[in-house]
């Protein structure tokens, strides 16, 4: 049985238990309360890791019993799932490290999503236990994410500097240092920028290197406002980039004004004048969001508004390709972010060779023409089983193997379908970049057979799944799988792959090789 405790609170008295049964099945210790005033009594008393709270809760609503927890000591780090938000609203209740869930999530997702907040509380526990061995700690990003260092900083009351080292796209490099007094953020600068715009930035910053060092310091603050508060808002802004990120400029494009200065109106916002100022001597949007002032999604957004009232227009952007390795699979970005996945946690003198991605196939057959794709991907090597056709679906072994950056590559990891091979399932799952589900043209039929293994590795913490649908010549997905498998569409995990002669499945897989990147 699990030390870690789970309240529910649900005004839903069998949904509640419902959630409880599946939870406690997982070998968690639960408890049901069914209004807001006794969760929060029970939250007192018992000090739960974790509260899945329905957001119009009794009594207390989830928002307003959050808030309380977060005020008591005792309390304060209990992580919430809040089950009936909007979408896109997880940020703007509770605290960072939080979770949400929309209202008709069913008792598998809210499971799922209470096993990534424990392991995420897993990882915050082991850091603070390191820095309270060593003062000074760092680790890896692909581990703990730069708001939830923070929001440990802060919690912890500590005083000293974070420094962040990140792995960026096109193998661009910089640093950034966020410095916290008694646990508050009262600076952050990376390059030229400074204060929120430049703690908002490092809060995307999901790959790489972070250090803190216990110190005094000295300055005057740049950030006044509440440390939680100001990171509820930098991850607000970042959800809303990300959601918004196909309408946004890019930062390569050309920008410049579109009419005369003397037909623009007269009554303008205080940031909309800054960026236009700005366009007298930038004629770039990346250099314009560099320069303002304000947090950089809130200067895409404007701009964004000005081109939509005609007032800007873009240019063509001009990207420089991104420098790729030699088997031009992988760019060099992305072989770190692999690698920086792949090296096990405090050890850092054993370099890994290699990190596993699962495949589930519904029968050997669609196993074994994946294999034969696979072998027009650059650096994929199929295991000498596989190319002689002898693995069957009760084999749990090493089906191919795809080269990253010469010493190090991706295994791939047949998975035999087999419920009898249930702890095989979930020893593989550990610390695999992810599952990939084969299916046939009957995508549910497919998906149903290899639900099973789905259900047992869902419950691995951060877990990824893909979806590949393998469609033979002159297959066609037909409109009732479509619309019975939207949410793979909506979540953009569905790749539909033909095996017809004339058409070359090597741009699709390597598009699904490039999603699965950390």
């Amino acid at each position: 049985m699990s030390t870690q405790k789970i309240l529910i609170a649900d005004g839903n008295t069998g949904r509640g238990q419902r959630v409880a049964s599946a939870l406690s099945g997982a070998g968690h210790s639960c408890q049901v309360a069914t209004h807001g005033a006794a969760g929060l009594e029970v939250a007192l008393s018992e000090q739960p890791t974790v509260v899945v709270a329905q957001v119009e809760l009794p009594l207390v609503d989830a928002n307003k019993l959050a808030e309380i927890l977060r005020a008591n000591p005792r309390t304060r780090s209990v992580r919430f799932l809040f089950v009936g938000c909007e979408s896109g609203r997880g940020h703007l209740m509770g605290s960072v490290g939080d979770s949400a869930l929309q209202a008709d999530a069913e008792v598998d997702e809210i499971q799922q999503a209470v096993e990534v907040l424990l392991e995420r509380q897993s990882r915050i526990e082991r850091l603070e236990a390191r820095a309270n061995e060593d003062r000074d700690f760092d680790g890896r990003l692909v581990e703990l994410q730069p708001a939830e260092i923070l929001q440990m900083l802060h919690m912890r009351g500590a005083t000293g500097r974070l420094t962040l080292k990140p792995e960026l796209d096109g193998g661009a490099t910089t640093t950034g240092s966020v410095v916290v007094v008694e646990g508050e953020i009262v600076s952050a600068s990376t390059g030229l920028v400074h204060a929120e715009k430049a703690l908002f930035r490092m809060l995307d910053w999901v790959s790489g290197e972070f250090h803190f060092e216990q110190t005094m310091i000295e300055g005057v603050a740049e950030i006044r406002t509440p440390t939680r508060t100001v990171l509820a808002e930098g991850l607000r802004q970042l959800e809303e980039w990300n959601r918004l990120a196909p309408k946004l400029p890019p930062l390569e494009s050309p920008v410049k004004l579109s009419i005369d200065r003397g037909e623009l109106p007269n009554v303008i916002h205080p940031l909309t004048q800054e960026v236009l100022g700005l366009l007298d001597e930038l004629d770039r949007v990346g250099d314009v969001v560099d320069q303002c002032s304000q947090p950089d999604y809130q200067v895409l957004r404007t701009l964004y508004t000005l081109a939509e009232r005609g007032i800007i227009e873009f240019g063509r952007a001009h990207v420089v390709p991104v420098q790729t390795t030699a088997n031009a699979l992988f760019n060099e970005a992305q072989c770190r972010r692999l690698r920086g996945f792949a090296q096990p946690e405090g050890v850092n003198d054993l370099a890994p060779t290699s990190v596993k991605l699962l495949v589930a196939a519904p029968s050997a057959s669609i196993a074994k023409q994946f294999g034969g794709l696979l072998t027009k991907v650059p650096g994929a090597e199929l295991s000498p089983r596989f190319e002689r056709d002898q693995v069957g679906q009760g084999d749990l072994e090493v089906m191919a193997r795809i080269d990253v950056d010469g010493d190090f590559g991706i295994d791939l990891i047949h998975l035999p379908d087999d419920v009898a091979n249930e702890p095989l399932w979930t020893f593989a799952g550990y610390r695999a970049l992810g599952t990939i589900f084969l299916l046939d043209a009957r995508v549910s039929a497919s998906a149903a057979d290899l639900a099973p293994i789905g259900a047992a590795l869902g419950m691995t913490p951060g877990v990824r799944t893909f979806h590949v649908v393998m469609l033979a010549a002159g297959e066609r997905l037909s409109p009732d799988e479509l619309r019975d498998n939207l949410s793979l569409i909506d979540d953009a995990s569905l790749f539909l792959l033909p095996m017809e002669p004339d058409k070359d499945p090597g741009s699709l897989l390597r598009s699904l090789f490039a999603r699965i990147v950390p």
